[in-house]
């Protein structure tokens, strides 16, 4: 009976032992076991964080994108409101330049006229001037106020050739003007 006590008291020891043994295993298994919680629980947190930043940097890219949308599309109005008006201001002074040229030619061949006309005025002069020097001594004053008569004929065509050469070279000026303007306005980005 003593030896079977003892038997069992080194088992009960021996138990006792693995039990005690066991239990410091389980709390280090607990320990680490609570660690691996508040990690996954900072992980969890950090993730939920991420999420929310996550979603509130698309908001604000979706906000953006909309924003610079609305201000492209604004922009390309305003591009094509001002293309409109140039091409308007471009026809309009594309019909004064076509008007120009034409008043130019006009203005020419007016002026051509008039230069004929006072070439041959001159010459029909010429001729009668001789004409009346042959005369002069039976009309001499008949002569004289001839010639005065035609002075003042040739007074009154030297001022309007003079007045149509200046027209002419108005024309020529303001034909020039317009032909820069027409450059300028080619050169410019919303033409081409």
């Amino acid at each position: 009976g003593v030896l079977l006590y003892n038997h069992l008291q080194q088992k009960v020891r021996s138990a006792e032992g693995l039990a005690q043994k066991y239990k410091q295993q389980q709390e280090a298994l607990s320990a680490q076991l609570q660690v691996v919680y508040e990690h996954r629980s900072r992980l969890e947190r950090s993730l939920q964080k991420e999420r929310g930043e996550h979603k509130k940097t698309k908001e604000d890219f979706l906000v953006y994108k909309l924003e610079a949308q609305e201000a492209l599309n604004k922009e390309k109005q305003d591009s094509m409101n001002r293309y409109g008006a140039l091409s308007s201001q471009h026809k309009i002074l594309k019909n004064q330049h076509d008007d120009v040229k034409k008043q130019l030619l006009d203005l020419q061949l007016q002026h051509n006229s008039l230069r004929l006309e006072h070439r041959k005025s001159l010459e029909s002069q010429g001729q009668k001037l001789a004409q009346l020097q042959q005369e002069r001594d039976s009309e001499v004053s008949h002569l004289q106020d001839t010639v005065f008569k035609l002075r003042e004929e040739s007074k009154l065509l030297r001022k309007a050739h003079q007045e149509v050469h200046s027209q002419l070279l108005s024309a020529q000026a303001q034909m020039e003007e317009f032909r820069q303007l027409k450059e300028a306005l080619q050169k410019m980005p919303g033409l081409r």
